[in-house]
């Protein structure tokens, strides 16, 4: 099992003895099939919903794990509403209409589940009345949409080098007056330039990058072997091409990752970072990696720019020179689907490249 994971089992085993019977059976039915970091989603989902239902006094438990199934079967469409009202206005729970779909998405998933596969000593359906029946989710996840949110956020030709460059040397220039964030540059600036480098020319998803140990990286060949998201099968990992951009990059960064970072014969992570307090470098986390890029971004004037934005900007160029399959593939995509969103972006980086060549032929003739 990868270490992310191993890390999402271990919370999931964590918050499973404060849940009632009912949604711990429903984890266990869904645990053969879906991925511990989806589950653990789940988990806070209903954790939310639960305490919601506390606070208003549609349950009378004052532990979640004493919330009744009779209580769910009580609650009216009215009650549901509210919760939605709750999710996008509540300070400490508001929400994008992504994620509240996706939170009541996963209320309906455990609803039909009570009501339609589990059964009592009887035969019954533990849940005899499903409210979340009668809620419509809209789907948020139109590729044109998501294209629209994503245009002029994203690196594009130039920019990808320009970035790349900043990271590499003018990043240390704009800090150079504070001595502590200088230093921290500079013993780290091989590692994160090659990690940026590395998404920007493959693709790889945060967790994917994270996962990775030093013998998944094949220079000659120029592949990487990662976990694919969604994809249970901890025995196999998928090949994923990178880009000739990345290679020295990568060797500079290994040539002095064992010095450097103090790692000890055991450590196989590839990207290390030495924790304060800690005399050995251990694998970075996701957090560290996003916080990572987001510095770099608000410097460089684009502070909009983060690890997802960076795979899409790789995609996005990838798209150009490919056909949506072989796009899907490198992305690990589970549906062409999704990956039409590049076909959206590239139409209008087509247009923008076509009139910038027609000005500068203009230009030229003049």
């Amino acid at each position: 099992m990868n270490i992310l994971k191993q890390k999402d089992r271990l919370e999931l085993d964590k918050k499973l003895p404060g849940m009632p019977w009912y949604i711990e059976k429903f984890i266990n039915y869904k645990l053969p099939d879906l991925s511990p970091s989806s589950l653990v989603e789940y988990m806070r989902d209903y954790e939310t919903f639960l305490r919601w239902l506390m606070a208003e006094g549609l349950s009378e438990a004052r532990d979640m794990k004493d919330v009744t199934l009779l209580e769910l079967e009580r609650l009216h469409m009215d009650s549901i509403d509210a919760f939605r009202m709750f999710l996008s206005t509540h300070k400490e729970e508001r929400n994008s209409k992504t994620t509240i779909s996706r939170k009541l998405s996963s209320l309906r998933s455990l609803f039909h589940y009570l009501s339609q596969i589990a059964e009592d000593e009887n035969f019954y359906p533990l849940l005899k009345r499903n409210v979340m029946a009668k809620v419509a989710i809209k789907r948020t996840h139109k590729p044109k949409d998501t294209a629209a949110k994503l245009e002029g956020k994203l690196l594009q030709e130039e920019e990808i080098f320009e970035f790349m460059a900043y990271v590499k040397r003018d990043y240390g220039a704009d800090i150079a007056s504070n001595k502590q964030a200088l230093y921290a540059y500079e013993l780290n600036m091989v590692r994160d330039a090659c990690m940026i480098g590395f998404i920007l020319h493959s693709g790889l998803r945060v967790s994917e990058l994270v996962n990775l140990n030093v013998d998944d990286i094949d220079l000659k060949k120029k592949l990487c072997y990662v976990y694919r998201k969604g994809k249970n099968d901890d025995t196999f990992k998928t090949p994923v091409y990178f880009r000739q951009e990345a290679v020295a990059d990568l060797q500079t960064y290994l040539a002095l990752r064992d010095v450097r970072y103090k790692a000890s014969k055991r450590e196989k992570a590839l990207f290390l970072a030495i924790a304060n307090g800690k005399s050995e470098g251990s694998r970075m986390t996701k957090r560290a990696i996003q916080e990572m890029v987001i510095k770099y971004a608000k410097r460089f004037g684009k502070p909009y720019l983060s690890v997802h934005k960076l795979r899409h900007s790789f995609a996005t160029d990838y798209y150009l020179r490919n056909d949506i399959y072989k796009t899907q593939e490198q992305l690990g995509h589970a549906s062409p689907e999704t990956t039409q969103i590049y076909a959206h972006l590239t139409d209008k980086t087509m247009a923008e490249a076509i009139d910038r060549t027609k000005k500068e032929d203009e230009a030229g003739s003049a």
